[in-house]
C-alpha cells in the first residue's frame, strides 16, 4: 500500500519514521528546512527512555535514524491507500484539499489534531473512508530533521469502521505502533481531548511546563478539567472518570513536560487556542453549562494574541 503521512512535526514525524520500516511506500510531506534535512539526511527520532530522574533527565536516549521519502505536499502524484494527517487543527481542510485529487472513496483517512471533531470535518469534505482518531505521545521537533520523544507514551487509538480499522491496525503491529481499534471511538476522542484541553490551556496561561502546572496550580487544574467533563456529558458523553485519570497522567509525566500549544504561545507561532479552549467555551455556551475559570483562561490567552 502507499501510505501519506501529511505533516512531519513531532507527531507525524515519529509516526512515519516508524512506517517507513514497513513493507509499505511511505512517503511524508513538509516544508521548508525541515522537509530539506530530512530529503538530504532522513529523520532522526530521538527517544528517551522511561526511567526518569528527579531532574527530569533520563538514564537513557536512544537515537535512530531512518531514510524517508519526503517532498512538499503540492508535488504530491499518485494514488494514496492511507493518508494520515498529522497537521494542526487548522491546517487540516488546506491539506485535505491539497491531497483529495490523489485519493478516493476507498482510501482511509484520519486526522491526529487536537480535537474533537476533526472526523465529522473530513466527512464533510470527503467521500473517503474516514475514521476517527487520535494519538498520545509528547514529542516535538528539536531542529530541523529531528524529532525528540519524551517518556514511554505512544497509543494510537481509532476506529468507526471495523474493516478499515483492521487495515490500519495490521500496518501499525507491522510497524511496532502501538494501536487499538476502539468501538466508542468518540468517547477514547473525548479521553484524550480533556487532557490535553485542560493541560494546553494551563501550561499557556501560566506559560510553565506541565509538572510545574500540577505542582503548583493542582486545583486550577482539576477544576478545568471537570469543566471539560460537564460539557463532554452535556453532548453525551461520560469522562468524569478521565479528571483524576488526567492528574495521575499528569504526575507521572517528566517534570518539563509541556504541550504544543504552550510552546506555540512561547515562539508566537499559530496555535490551536480556538480548537482546545475556545470549543469548550462555544459550547457549553450552547449547552447551557458554565465553566467559568475556562472562559477566564479562554479570555486572557485571547488577549495575549493581539499584544
Amino acid at each position: 500500500m502507499r501510505i501519506a503521512v501529511v505533516g512531519l512535526g513531532g507527531v507525524g514525524g515519529y509516526i512515519a519514521a516508524h512506517l517507513a520500516k514497513t513493507s509499505h511506500e511511505v512517503i511524508g510531506f513538509a516544508r521548508g528546512e525541515h522537509l530539506r534535512k530530512i530529503q538530504n539526511d532522513g529523520i532522526t527520532i530521538i527517544e528517551d527512555d522511561t526511567s526518569w530522574h528527579p531532574e527530569g533527565t533520563s538514564s537513557l536516549t536512544l537515537t535512530a535514524h531512518v531514510k524517508l521519502k519526503a517532498q512538499e505536499l503540492k508535488e504530491a502524484e499518485g494514488y494514496f491507500d492511507i493518508v494520515l494527517f498529522c497537521v494542526k487543527s487548522y491546517d487540516l481542510k488546506s491539506s485535505y484539499e491539497a491531497i483529495s485529487s490523489h485519493v478516493d472513496e476507498e482510501t482511509i483517512i484520519l486526522s491526529l489534531a487536537n480535537g474533537v471533531e476533526h472526523g465529522d470535518e473530513l466527512r464533510v469534505l470527503s467521500e473517503c473512508k474516514v475514521l476517527d482518531a487520535c494519538v498520545y505521545i509528547l514529542s516535538h521537533v528539536q531542529e530541523a530533521g529531528v524529532i525528540r520523544k519524551k517518556g514511554k507514551v505512544f497509543a494510537l487509538i481509532f476506529g468507526g469502521l471495523q474493516e478499515e480499522s483492521k487495515i490500519l491496525k495490521a500496518v501499525c503491529d507491522e510497524a511496532s505502533l502501538r494501536a487499538k481499534v476502539e468501538e466508542d471511538s468518540k468517547t477514547a476522542i473525548w479521553k484524550k481531548y480533556i487532557f490535553i484541553s485542560a493541560f494546553a490551556t494551563a501550561t499557556a496561561f501560566y506559560d510553565n511546563t506541565i509538572g510545574y502546572v500540577y505542582e503548583h496550580h493542582y486545583e486550577e487544574v482539576k477544576t478545568l478539567l471537570q469543566e471539560i467533563a460537564e460539557v463532554a456529558h452535556a453532548k453525551g458523553v461520560n469522562i468524569y472518570d478521565e479528571v483524576e485519570k488526567s492528574l495521575e497522567i499528569a504526575k507521572n509525566l517528566p517534570y518539563d513536560s509541556s504541550t504544543s500549544m504552550h510552546l506555540d504561545f512561547q515562539n508566537r507561532r499559530r496555535d490551536e487556542l480556538k480548537t482546545l479552549s475556545g470549543y469548550i467555551v462555544k459550547e457549553a455556551k450552547r449547552e447551557f453549562v458554565e465553566v467559568p475559570f475556562m472562559q477566564k483562561m479562554y479570555g486572557e490567552l485571547l488577549k495575549r494574541h493581539k499584544e
